[in-house]
């Protein structure tokens, strides 16, 4: 994504009955009429994402080959497969929480960041960079504090934690200094962004 990181399904889509006297495999009829895209799918368009509305598209280049989500989400809102989460624009994070954060501020991953600008967006939950599309991270604990995120905590918890990893868009880069924790930027191959790689 872009300075705000921003990047976050779709529910199956209802079928007539079916009358199937010539035995018309079930799976053919499932794919052509689509079950819609889940978060994390890539798209070009919002009809990409839910052919009923309710999901939107981000596209590229802010999230490589699209990325479908959800804004505006909530805890618990999302869909099973994804998790709310919030962000704020990388830039605007500097000062520590310990230094104390003001009332128009959120402690964020340690930072404090201004409330006005949080948005959010339902992203799909992973485990490992496995989990996550091609020039996707799988943002723990450790990549939310690098390179933004926070998953929405439920109101009702008795005390805050860190909330499920998901998948995020990998830092651009044009040379390996671009790249932190490790990662690398591939070299070119054909033209367009490059992404940090894990090793």
């Amino acid at each position: 994504m872009s300075q705000t990181n921003i990047l976050v399904s779709a529910h199956a889509m209802f079928m007539r009955p079916l009358i199937a006297p010539r035995l018309v495999p079930i799976f053919f009829v499932l794919s052509a009429l689509g079950c819609g895209n889940k978060i994390g799918d890539s798209c070009e368009t919002n009809a990409d994402c839910s052919a009923e509305g309710g999901r939107t598209c981000d596209p590229a280049p802010n999230s490589p080959g699209g990325y479908c989500t959800i804004a505006n989400c909530d805890f618990g809102t999302c869909p099973d497969e994804a998790t709310c989460v919030r962000f704020f624009p990388v830039s605007q994070i500097q000062k520590e929480c310990s230094a104390g954060c003001a009332l128009d501020e959120a402690c964020v991953m340690g930072k404090c960041a201004p409330r006005k600008t949080e948005v959010r967006f339902c992203m799909l939950k992973c485990d490992s960079h496995g989990d996550c599309r091609d020039n996707y991270e799988c943002r723990d604990a450790t990549r939310m504090t690098a390179h933004g995120g926070e998953p929405v905590q439920d109101p009702n918890a008795a005390e805050s934690k860190v909330g499920p990893s998901f998948c995020a868009p990998s830092k651009t880069c044009t040379r390996n200094e671009d790249c932190d924790l490790g990662d690398t930027c591939p070299s070119p191959t054909s033209a367009g962004n490059l992404y940090c790689q894990r090793p």
